[in-house]
């Protein structure tokens, strides 16, 4: 298994370091030190599926199609991953994404366990300097007071227009603790929810 995993995440480096600060390999890290505390909650749970998912989960993301340069798929082949391992990892990785609130069903609690240790690096502290990162990568506004968020929209809708960054905490950040899956993810959003509603408090305190 660590093999597989190291192997893995040789493969991925490259990918992340093109991206932004809130996708980057770190990001990767943090995502699975959140899986590691979760998975000591879920011992059914296939460890070498969950580990392969964080590492894998956004070499497609969508956000940064234009500089796609393998496939997920072609990456476990590179490794060597059973047709079974590659299967599993494929069908956790395509539960994680939040879509505009439509996300696809986990089906599996290793899904459940990729999705809860990403979206909580999506919130708390470090949820609120990623969230900034990459506004500032796309050139987004820090905050708009006449935009009003979005609560009911399609995937593409969410992904095509450019609200500003606090505008996106309405959207999508501060939603995410009510969604969490596992009991541990749950409770290890709560604390982070917190803060990101006394930094926005703040926030608007600022700016009025």
């Amino acid at each position: 298994m660590q093999e597989m995993i190291a192997k893995c995440k040789m493969e991925v480096i490259g990918i992340y370091n093109k991206f932004d600060a809130s996708h980057d390999l770190d990001h990767i890290d943090r995502v699975m030190k959140n899986a590691e505390k979760i998975l000591a909650t879920e011992p059914s749970a296939d460890e070498l599926v969950v580990r392969l998912a964080v590492l894998l989960h956004d070499v497609e993301d969508a956000k940064y199609e234009e500089m796609h340069e393998v496939t997920t798929i072609e990456l476990l082949e590179k490794i060597g991953a059973s047709q079974q391992i590659a299967d599993n990892v494929m069908s956790a990785i395509e539960s994680v994404s939040f879509s505009g609130g439509n996300a696809k069903d986990i089906t599996s609690i290793e899904g459940a366990i990729v999705r809860d240790a990403d979206r909580l690096d999506a919130i708390g502290a470090v949820g609120i300097a990623r969230a900034f990162a990459f506004g500032g990568a796309r050139g987004r506004k820090l905050y708009d007071q006449q935009e009003v968020a979005r609560m009911d929209m399609s995937e593409s809708e969410y992904r095509i227009k450019e609200t500003a960054t606090v505008t996106h905490f309405h959207e999508k950040l501060l939603l995410l603790s009510e969604l969490m899956v596992t009991k541990e993810g749950t409770r290890l959003a709560q604390e982070r929810h917190e803060f990101m509603v006394q930094f926005l408090n703040q926030l608007k305190v600022e700016i009025e």
